[in-house]
């Protein structure tokens, strides 16, 4: 990822925070120089200092039968906006877009044993849905058996982390306070979403 010193998002706990928070992400897996993606909901978890990303396939997904030879790039990001040039004090200015992006690189490894798939799985449940685990466990062995058949599971060790913060940091404060105050009463929610990140920036 291209990161200016200006933008630079190295904060460990803080990324994980942001992978948590927007957890559904775009994993992408190169095979013959042709990359391949999917969008899943993911798990993270920090262990022992070790990030560890987990989460499942459709069983017919393609991009299974390359996770565990070759590394994975799993893309976090959610808020952005487009930064109209109105803002900015000087008239020579350009318009932008402001974002945050983390990206977690690894190999996945394969949870074939059956327990701890289902743990997997419920260890999903509980971040997404905890009431639904109540549910789950009362449906017959048959019917989850079935469900778990259809899908692969796996879990990403993380060796490389990288994230970017890109939020008008090269902009003044008054500029800053304007771009805060047009995303705080835009129309969308995603806009609205990613104030709070400009208005909170440390110096």
């Amino acid at each position: 990822m291209l990161i200016s010193n200006s933008f630079k998002f190295d904060d460990q706990s803080e990324q994980i925070a942001f992978m948590k928070r927007y957890s559904f992400a775009t994993i992408i897996t190169s095979y013959n120089n042709l990359p391949i993606a999917t969008q899943l909901p993911f798990v993270v978890n920090e262990v022992n200092g070790k990030v560890l990303i987990s989460g499942h396939f459709a069983q017919a997904n393609e991009q299974v039968k390359y996770i565990e030879q070759y590394t994975s790039l799993i893309i976090f990001t959610e808020p952005h906006a487009y930064i109209s040039p109105s803002h900015y004090e000087k008239h020579e200015s350009v318009p932008t877009w402001d974002y945050i992006s983390v990206h977690a690189y690894g190999k996945a490894n394969i949870i074939s044993d059956e327990e701890a798939k289902e743990q997997a799985l419920k260890e999903m449940i509980l971040y997404y849905e905890k009431e639904y685990l109540l549910q789950w466990d009362s449906l017959s062995e048959k019917f989850k058996q079935g469900m778990m058949r259809g899908i692969v599971a796996f879990e990403i060790e993380v060796s490389d982390l990288q994230g970017k913060k890109k939020l008008s940091q090269n902009k003044s404060e008054q500029e800053r306070k304007n771009i805060v105050s047009h995303l705080e009463n835009s129309n969308s929610a995603v806009e609205r979403e990613l104030a709070p990140f400009i208005k909170n920036l440390k110096p």
